[in-house]
């Protein structure tokens, strides 16, 4: 990763899609922001605003139609899909709504397995996928297939799974939608703990402005175009 002070950066950024008729829809208009390393950003908006396409953006899933996003200091506009793809595996943690894990493989292999496909040392591989389960209370669950746990104990395997190369950046995407009150405050406040442990920048995607108070900042989306933070209250 190329040392830089800010974990994402978007500068000038739109994405147009068009239609048969050749018509334009912006789903981002000319946004610019930076998170600096370390922040936590809760971003609100409803369906339609342009969230998910931001995240795909900065995730390097997608690149921009005009404009330019840099993650940690590079370009991903400038690279080719697969040397996104391996930044992306190296710099960013990835958090959904729905858990996306494998209900074949075990907890730790759940964990593990984003390391094993790029061939990191299995040592410390080890180290790291013990620590993170100490660190959630899910290290008895181990050698558990993950079909056997709860919604909230698979969100938690879903958070170890993207904190374990030790991203600059973590995206979360309505990260809480599918648990009920008391299981999401359990893991909105584990999210915020860890991420403040590892110095991991959060850009959070949420409709709960309660949610959204935890983070230091909350930017609101509309139509495409961010109307400017203000401060949340933090931890």
């Amino acid at each position: 990763m190329n040392p830089s002070s800010s974990a994402l950066s978007f500068q000038n950024v739109s994405k147009i899609y068009r239609d048969a008729a050749g018509g334009e829809r912006y789903a981002l208009r000319n946004v610019s922001f930076e998170i600096p390393l370390g922040k936590r950003i809760a971003m609100i908006g409803r369906s339609g605003s342009g969230k998910s396409t931001l995240l795909h953006l900065a995730a390097g899933i997608d690149v921009p139609s005009q404009g330019e996003v840099l993650l940690a200091g590079q370009s991903l506009g400038k690279l080719s899909d697969h040397e996104r793809t391996l930044l992306r595996r190296e710099g960013v943690g990835l958090i959904f709504q729905f858990f996306h894990l494998l209900p074949h493989l075990s907890v730790h292999d759940n964990i593990a397995l984003p390391n094993m496909i790029r061939g990191a040392n299995r040592a410390q591989t080890e180290q790291r996928v013990r620590f993170l389960l100490e660190r959630v209370g899910l290290a008895d669950r181990a050698k558990d297939p993950v079909q056997k746990l709860s919604g909230g104990e698979m969100q938690r395997v879903a958070i170890c799974r993207a904190l374990l190369p030790k991203p600059r950046l973590l995206l979360a995407d309505e990260p809480t939608g599918n648990l009920d009150d008391a299981t999401s405050e359990q893991v909105l406040n584990l999210l915020m703990e860890l991420t403040a442990e590892e110095k991991t920048s959060l850009l959070l995607v949420t409709h709960s402005r309660e949610m959204a108070a935890r983070a230091d900042e909350i930017w609101e989306i509309h139509n495409g175009e961010i109307h400017w933070p203000r401060h949340a209250g933090g931890l």
